[in-house]
């Protein structure tokens, strides 16, 4: 056996039994400080997961062991404590089984699990009327970001329709789709209304959107909540035509549709027309399937002998003279002389 692997098989066991050694001192300094009560708290966690609305029994919590230093804010000691209070608790937002509980993530004693518990300060809720395209087909659920888009026909001033896509707000928090604000929800589902947590500013932005123009929402990557640049999207960006494009192509629409409503007028023309010849055929063979009636026969008028006489009609007084001046023909008026 070489010499170099001798010294490495020595040097491996020399550090797995320094590794050994140092586990075992650590773990004897943990079971020192539990002896010495460091983590002599405890801490009220979920015995069974929890949804929003859930409400808050003893035999859904449960205490378990925690270091007295490291306690989470807002967690309660006791089962006793996390029940206290005049009526029960609800869960604002979906609790795991053995996750700490809360005082962020439960109503106050007495109160619902409503939106308005759970909106931010100066926040508020709108809901906006969606459908099965512009929902993302569903796919939005309660707690997702999202960016509301508006896209607006407006009419110009040479009197073309000009559409675009402005997005009007950014990394917009899901309160709840339809009336469900459980986040536990995972299964897509077509919707008609989505609740979203804004400023009051952007409440505004919302209600005046919702009558301007047409609402969609675009679904953002789940920890992708930073704003982005943007700019507005035309039809020319579409095709890479210019506005002048645009307007021909649409001018050329507009002058088809004249053009098939003048032909539809016509051929409403021909129609009458053709029920009016029948309205007379009709009465013709009406008036042909009358009785005959007698007519009485004038009496015959006196022919008159038609006499017809030429007339010889008058010379005209000019006549007209050509004359060649090397290839070119000239005219001209002279009197007559008979």
């Amino acid at each position: 056996m070489r010499a170099n692997t001798l010294i490495m098989i020595v040097l491996a066991g020399i550090f797995g039994v320094l590794a050994v050694v140092l586990v075992n001192i650590w773990l004897a300094g943990q079971r020192n400080a539990l002896a010495n009560g460091v983590q002599a708290s405890s801490v009220v966690v979920a015995a069974v997961p929890l949804k929003f609305g859930d409400a808050l029994t003893a035999d859904k919590l449960r205490e378990i062991a925690w270091p007295a230093g490291a306690m989470p804010a807002g967690a309660f000691k006791t089962v006793k404590e996390a029940m206290a209070g005049n009526g029960a608790r609800q869960a604002l937002q979906s609790i795991s089984a053995n996750e700490p509980v809360l005082a962020a993530k439960i109503t106050g004693p007495g109160q619902r699990a409503t939106l308005s518990a759970v909106l931010d300060e100066g926040m508020k809720a709108v809901s906006i009327r969606v459908n099965d395209v512009l929902g993302v087909a569903g796919f939005v659920f309660p707690g997702d970001r999202v960016d509301v888009l508006l896209t607006r026909n407006v009419r110009s001033e040479d009197g073309a329709d000009k559409s675009f896509v402005d997005v009007l707000l950014q990394s917009v928090k899901v309160l709840a789709v339809d009336q469900v604000a459980d986040a536990t929800k995972d299964n897509p589902t077509v919707v008609k209304a989505v609740t979203v947590e804004v400023s009051t500013k952007d409440a505004q932005k919302l209600t005046l959107a919702a009558g301007a123009g047409q609402l969609s929402l675009a679904l953002r990557q789940a920890a992708g909540s930073k704003g982005e640049m943007n700019e507005r999207v035309t039809l020319a960006d579409l095709t890479g035509d210019t506005p002048d494009d645009v307007a021909k192509r649409q001018a050329e629409l507009d002058r088809q549709a004249a053009e098939e409503a003048a032909r539809k007028q016509a051929d409403e023309k021909i129609d009458g027309l053709a029920k009016a010849v029948d309205r007379v055929g009709s009465q013709l063979d009406q008036m042909s399937k009358a009785k005959p009636v007698t007519v009485v026969a004038a009496a015959p008028q006196q022919q008159v002998k038609e006499v017809i006489k030429y007339v010889q009609p008058e010379p005209p007084k000019q006549a007209t003279v050509g004359v060649f001046r090397g290839i070119k023909l000239e005219t001209y008026e002279v009197p007559r002389q008979d």
